[in-house]
């Protein structure tokens, strides 16, 4: 069960891979629009399925605690991401907010019937470098000017990592009720792009392909399998494994033309597999037995 269930939340960070793909391929739309957009197609499944289950309605009656942390986790990480990106250069933000995993994975120790072992942080560490040569391939500069930019990278990640061990705590809430997170975060995504932005539509048939594919798989489908992933499988191992996102999106982009292999790419694989394999070795290890 529990092995099923890691392999599940792995899924969606193959899923997140395709996220810098259909983000570039998605046209000019500014951010929270596009975000509005795909949460909603996000959430199409989820009120498919309650249209048919209709007794599975019954799951969205939660605590207070449960929909705070949801939607801060979701809308939250968004908002606070793109905070980041406007207000320092996309390189240093995004690599503070890669952070998550780390912070994923020693934050564990606190949940219930969880060690933190060794090699569970040094897997995560060598996951962080490979990171770090993926987004920071020529170097980073951190500047005061940006100091606004690098704190909301900062509590970008924090809320992420936090949403994803209170979950854990949660394991007892049905996933359906991430439609409900997806819906929330779609409207207060359009609230922002109503007051922030300059509304602008997909071009072609591609871009708008594109929009569908972000809203039904990296914003969509990952976040139910994270959910259940984190839930019930290894969180500690999902922590150290979700730096294979950026090493995967990077393949992913090389892969249709959007980038060059290079010997930088290769380390990063190797740190990063490495580093995922170390954390779950006790996991390989039973598996094997």
């Amino acid at each position: 069960m529990k092995l099923k269930a890691t392999l599940i939340g792995f899924t969606a960070i193959l899923m997140w891979a395709f996220l810098a793909l259909f983000t570039a391929a998605s046209g000019k739309m500014p951010p929270f629009q596009l975000t509005a957009i795909t949460f909603f197609i996000g959430a199409l499944p989820g009120i498919v399925i309650f249209a048919v289950r209709p007794e599975r309605l019954s799951h969205l009656k939660q605590p207070a605690k449960v929909w705070i942390t949801g939607i801060a986790g979701l809308f939250g990480y968004h908002f606070l991401y793109f905070t980041a990106l406007r207000n320092a250069p996309a390189v240093e933000a995004s690599l503070i907010a890669y952070l998550w995993p780390l912070f994923i994975v020693v934050g564990s120790a606190l949940l219930p019937g969880e060690r933190l072992r060794w090699y569970h942080v040094a897997g995560t560490v060598f996951g962080l470098a490979g990171t770090a040569l993926i987004v920071a391939g020529k170097g980073v500069s951190f500047e005061g000017a940006y100091a606004l930019g690098y704190g909301a990278a900062l509590a970008c990640a924090f809320t992420w990592s936090a949403y994803s061990l209170m979950s854990r705590k949660f394991a007892a809430v049905s996933t359906d009720v991430v439609t409900a997170f997806c819906l929330a975060t779609s409207v207060l995504s359009l609230v922002c792009h109503l007051g922030l932005e300059t509304t602008v539509w997909p071009e072609s048939t591609g871009e708008w392909i594109a929009v569908i594919g972000l809203g039904l798989l990296p914003v969509g489908a990952a976040f139910y399998a994270w959910d259940y992933g984190v839930k019930n499988g290894d969180i500690q191992v999902l922590g150290a494994a979700s730096y294979a996102a950026p090493l995967l999106s990077t393949l992913v982009l090389i892969g249709f033309g959007f980038g060059e292999p290079s010997l930088r790419v290769l380390i990063a694989c190797i740190l990063i597999t490495g580093g995922a394999v170390l954390a779950a070795k006790d996991m390989l290890l039973r598996r094997g037995g």
